[in-house]
């Protein structure tokens, strides 16, 4: 499953060629819409798109965890997470399907 990797100049072209903007204008707009997500994520909220997924900071508490070479038993910090949640319309469409409603 190895396929291409779409990058931030990708996005940016993409818009260049479907909505008509400028490139300048179309790599700014990716840059605060990413920069948006980003500081929304940074400060524990989560991010719902429409028929894409949702961005959801987790917070993981502290445990014990153990050294797998020596055994020996140490702390791990707690910490936040971002994790991923696909919409059921994102997977019918990864997976060839036609999406009933939207999520």
């Amino acid at each position: 499953m190895a396929g291409k990797t779409v990058t931030r100049a990708d996005l940016s072209e993409a818009v260049y060629q479907k909505v008509g903007l400028s490139r300048t204008e179309s790599a700014e707009l990716v840059e605060r819409v990413l920069g948006e997500i980003c500081d929304s994520l940074a400060s524990g909220e989560t991010v719902k798109l429409s028929s894409f997924g949702s961005f959801i900071v987790r917070s993981k508490g502290e445990r014990v965890g153990r050294n797998p070479k020596t055994g020996i038993e140490v702390p791990i910090n707690p910490r936040h997470v971002m994790v991923f949640k696909p919409s059921n319309v994102l997977k019918a469409h990864i997976n060839g399907e036609v999406a009933s409603g939207e999520d």
